[in-house]
C-alpha cells in the first residue's frame, strides 16, 4: 500500500465554533442542540476555563467545541460554515417545533437547492443551519436563486 493510498479520511473529527461569551453560548448549546460537554480548557497562564469539547446527540463520534475567541465569533456572525444533517422534512418541522417551545428566533421549513433546511443563530449571531438528507421530490438546482451544476471554468489564453 503506497502512502496515498494511507492518507485518506475517516470521517469527521469535531467542529470547533468561536464563541464571545463561553458561559453564554454553552447554556444555548446545552438548551437547543442538548451539547453535552465532557471536557473543558482551562487557560494555561490564568486557569480559566476559555473551551469546551463535547458531544451533541446524533452526530455519533463527531464531537463539538466551543472557544472562547470574540474577534472570530463576531467574524463568523450571518455566516453558515456547516450544517447538521437532519432525516427529512418532518425533522424540519420537529426543529421548528423544538425551537418555538424555547423561544429560540428561527425560519421557517425552507425548500433548499436538494432538501428542507431550517436556520437559527446562536447567541454571537453564527447561523446553525438544520438541513435534510431526503431530497425534494422537486430539487430546485438550476432555478435562480439555488445552486447550479458545476461549469466547467477553463483558463482563456
Amino acid at each position: 500500500m503506497s502512502n496515498d493510498d494511507a492518507a485518506v479520511f475517516a470521517g469527521l473529527h469535531h467542529i470547533k465554533i468561536p464563541v464571545s461569551d463561553l458561559v453564554r453560548s454553552r447554556a444555548w448549546y446545552e438548551q437547543v442542540l442538548g451539547y453535552h460537554v465532557q471536557f473543558e480548557f482551562p487557560d494555561a497562564e490564568d486557569g480559566v476555563v476559555r473551551g469546551v469539547a463535547g458531544e451533541v446527540p446524533g452526530l455519533g463520534e463527531v464531537g463539538l467545541a466551543l472557544r472562547e475567541n470574540p474577534e472570530a465569533a463576531r467574524g463568523l456572525a450571518g455566516y453558515d460554515a456547516f450544517a447538521f444533517a437532519i432525516k427529512d422534512k418532518a425533522a424540519a418541522e420537529a426543529w421548528v417545533a423544538k425551537l418555538d417551545r424555547l423561544g429560540v428566533e428561527h425560519s421557517p421549513v425552507i425548500e433548499a437547492s436538494i432538501g428542507w433546511i431550517v436556520r437559527c443563530f446562536d447567541p454571537d449571531g453564527i447561523e446553525i443551519r438544520m438541513y435534510s438528507w431526503e431530497r425534494l421530490p422537486e430539487d430546485h438546482v438550476g432555478e435562480p436563486g439555488y445552486a447550479r451544476p458545476e461549469v466547467e471554468v477553463r483558463a482563456v489564453g
